[in-house]
């Protein structure tokens, strides 16, 4: 298993008690639709980890993140509305890393260094499970939609295009 993975895995043992089943794939699974392919699911059933710099007047802002269905884009005026924020646009990986601890493309939904105010996509509580990264571009586990909006201490809500 890649370290990072490994990593992962053991966090989120420590950091939650639950074990997860850490699956790789050689091809990566890098976007929703890659993810999708390697486990055999609907694009829709991938909980893709999106962090967002939101900006305040005045105090430079900080993080949020938003797991999303992998069939949805989301829509950075409505995070920005939802965080009380002026603005929200795509955080910059160095800012990502430093802060959470995980590099995008492989950014689990749990397990970060830092706590941020997390929201989730209701589209992804359509399935009994749902597939996010785990580490790396190249990870996913599998975990009940519902268990990982609780785990991430997420607000269920619309933010979705």
């Amino acid at each position: 298993m890649h370290e990072r993975a490994a990593e992962f895995s053991e966090g989120v043992h420590e950091r939650y008690g639950i074990d997860v089943d850490v699956l790789e794939f050689d091809a990566g699974t890098k976007t929703a639709a890659a993810a999708a392919d390697a486990v055999g699911c609907d694009a829709a059933a991938i909980a893709s980890t999106i962090v967002v710099s939101l900006a305040d007047e005045g105090n430079g802002g900080g993080l949020g993140a938003a797991i999303t269905s992998g069939a949805n884009r989301i829509d950075l005026d409505a995070v920005a509305d939802h965080f009380d924020a002026a603005a929200a646009a795509m955080a910059d990986p160095d800012r990502i890393r430093e802060t959470i601890g995980w590099s995008i493309g492989g950014v689990p939904p749990l397990s970060h260094d830092a706590t941020i105010p997390t929201v989730f996509d209701p589209t992804l509580t359509e399935y009994d499970t749902v597939y996010a990264a785990a580490g790396t571009p190249s990870a996913l586990f599998a975990i009940d939609p519902r268990r990982l909006a609780d785990l991430a201490d997420a607000t269920v809500i619309d933010l979705t295009e």
